[in-house]
């Protein structure tokens, strides 16, 4: 088993076929490891909560050895019950409120300690994961990920609740009920309770390992149906356009079906485990009441020590026996801490120099330097791209499809990095500054709007947190969605469903303006915001981009060309390469590239017309 953690390169197509993370902390102590650091920042909280555990299991010990004197007592004089000093049995009562009392100290003060380092690792992970690059979040499924967290928290509490509440308070009371037989009777009574805790630990140990492949099955089947089940939920509306309901359902079930065989399998060698484990255990406790029957007959021992011995083994049975459920919900757990802890280990492709400073802008100028970037090494995107968006003014960029245009965009917000080359804003290279820097500058219209299962109010104000409700309104107006919001039962308090579905393409666009003009940027991209509405509504989303642009630096990737004769500037990709530049008049007389998209432009709409 390896314990070594490492952090390598992070490949998607590696990603797809691992179920867990590349660079995860491979073995039980590699987890562990990884899980001390959020637990030692409680170190008071945790020896506060050692000291009473230790506490309560020597006011348990105490019990039977005091109903081991009462015992006693009574056996010397039977016929007289106040024979029994009255100091012992208010002690026996006295300690079992002590080892109750200690125990809920216990639980009391490590509370905070299980809840914080779980809070903890959760927001942790979630900031990781929103640091990842673009590019792993492509690879990823949605279901799958958030279900790899919710077992990876869930196995955080486990563990760390089973190991104080259960593993380590049975640890200590068997070495203290040892300690007492090997002080006070015959050896036989230590070695028959240590053989049995080996035999018992060992055989425990045995068998999980074997079962923990089917557990780590269980997960990955889990995982993968859930993900596919999701999946199928997001895209009900292409589900129904095609009646693939049964097709979907029947995709569904194969996945659970998988799942049924893996969890029966493990279901089959947990009984062989429990069935082992019990036969040890009715074995250690029969030999140790026939020693000490053995005792008493013979005279060494009194009734007293036959019920003392028999007391301890019944409060080390309990939890011995429990302990194999223990070190199978550990070993689970760890299972799917994994996982999680795999998720911080993924390698940020997209990183801040430790000491990059904030972005400074004072025009906006936009500058492509030789760009050299491809999402695979086998299909390059951009092969030297050259160009510069004059601050201030509107730069629009066309192409046919796969012309690298929205990459652009992608770019420009650092969701990767170029190769080669540098993509420069007021003179400073955006790989030498920070990513949210960049990012506070830029306000972005993108195609496809997506907005949150909330309000409109909420949707708008994501641009900015701490706007006041009079500046989103005034955003709203400002972007055209005034004639929306009177209509709207609610008005800016109308939830707008999943993914913003009960407003139409040219609403959701002006929300995102709305969105866009709330963040207040020097520099605003329009990643083909109009292409997929109908004329009237490009037309009022084109008027809305015209004034939003004005004394702003404005990239405008645009596909169709009729929404972008205005731009101060026009560049023609093609095949990743700058063919042409210039003004919509020039380059029409010019009869190149443009030209051509234009005329083929204007025939299809003359066609879709008749």
């Amino acid at each position: 088993m390896r314990h070594q953690t490492s952090t390598v390169e992070f490949d998607p197509a590696q990603a797809a076929r691992h179920p867990t993370p590349l660079g995860a902390p491979k073995g039980a102590w590699a987890v562990i490891r990884s899980l001390l650091p959020y637990l030692l920042a409680y170190r008071l909280r945790i020896a506060v909560a050692l000291s009473a555990l230790v506490l309560a299991k020597l006011a348990n010990m105490g019990v039977p050895i005091l109903l081991k004197d009462i015992v006693d007592h009574l056996t010397a004089t039977p016929a007289a019950v106040l024979a029994v000093p009255t100091a012992l049995i208010l002690g026996y009562g006295l300690m079992r409120l002590a080892s109750t009392a200690f125990t809920e100290v216990r639980e009391v003060v490590f509370a905070r300690v299980t809840q914080g380092a779980v809070r903890d690792i959760s927001k942790r992970v979630f900031e990781h994961l929103h640091s990842l690059s673009l590019r792993f979040h492509l690879e990823r499924q949605t279901g799958g990920l958030t279900r790899d967290i919710e077992r990876g928290s869930r196995g955080v509490s486990t563990l760390v609740n089973f190991t104080l509440y259960s593993i380590v308070p049975t640890a200590v009371e068997v070495l203290l009920v040892t300690a007492w037989l090997a002080w006070q009777y015959p050896p036989i009574f230590a070695v028959i309770t240590l053989s049995a805790l080996v035999l018992y630990a060992a055989y425990t140990i045995a068998i999980t390992e074997w079962r923990t492949h089917f557990r780590r099955q269980m997960n990955e089947l889990d995982s993968k149906a859930n993900a596919r089940a999701i999946d199928s939920l997001l895209n009900y509306e292409t589900v129904k356009y095609f009646n693939n309901e049964a097709f979907e359902s029947r995709r569904y079930d194969q996945s659970l079906a998988r799942w049924q065989e893996a969890a029966i399998k493990s279901q089959v060698s947990l009984s062989i485990l429990n069935v082992g484990q019990s036969l040890i255990i009715a074995l250690a406790v029969s030999l140790m009441v026939w020693q000490a029957t053995v005792g008493v007959v013979e005279g060494r021992m009194t009734l007293g020590d036959l019920v003392l011995v028999n007391a301890f083994m019944i409060q080390l049975y309990i939890p011995l026996n429990f302990l194999g459920v223990l070190y199978r919900e550990v070993k689970q757990s760890i299972i799917d801490m994994e996982r999680l802890f795999g998720l911080l280990a993924v390698h940020r492709e997209i990183a801040d120099h430790p000491d990059a400073p904030d972005l400074q802008v004072a025009s906006g100028e936009i500058r492509f330097d030789n760009v050299v970037f491809a999402y695979d090494a086998r299909r390059p995107i951009f092969n030297g791209l050259s160009f510069v968006c004059p601050a201030g003014q509107t730069t629009a960029v066309v192409g046919s499809s796969g012309a690298g245009k929205s990459t652009l965009s992608r770019l420009l917000y650092r969701f990767y990095d170029p190769q080669a080359g540098r993509i420069l804003i007021d003179g400073q290279p955006l790989s030498a500054v920070r990513q949210a820097s960049v990012r506070k500058n830029i306000g972005i219209v993108p195609q496809d709007t997506v907005l949150f299962n909330d309000t409109l109010a909420y949707n708008i104000r994501y641009g900015r947190p701490d706007a006041s409700d009079q500046e989103i309104a005034a955003a709203a107006q400002a972007a055209h969605l005034g004639e929306l919001v009177s209509k709207l039962p609610d008005g800016l308090q109308t939830v707008v469903g999943e993914r913003g579905l009960k407003l139409s393409g040219g609403e959701k666009q002006r929300v995102a303006i709305a969105r866009a003009l709330l963040k207040q940027p020097p520099i605003m991209v329009f990643d083909e915001a109009t292409s997929s509405l109908d004329t009237e509504s490009e037309r009022a989303i084109q008027a809305e981009i015209r004034e939003v642009s004005q004394g702003r630096t404005t990239l405008v990737i645009a596909h169709r060309l009729s929404t972008i004769v205005d731009a101060d500037n026009i560049l023609v990709l093609e095949e990743g390469e700058l063919v042409e530049e210039g003004r919509h008049q020039d380059l029409l007389a010019a009869g190149g590239r443009y030209a051509e998209l234009w005329a083929l432009q204007a025939r299809q709409s003359a066609t879709a017309g008749h």
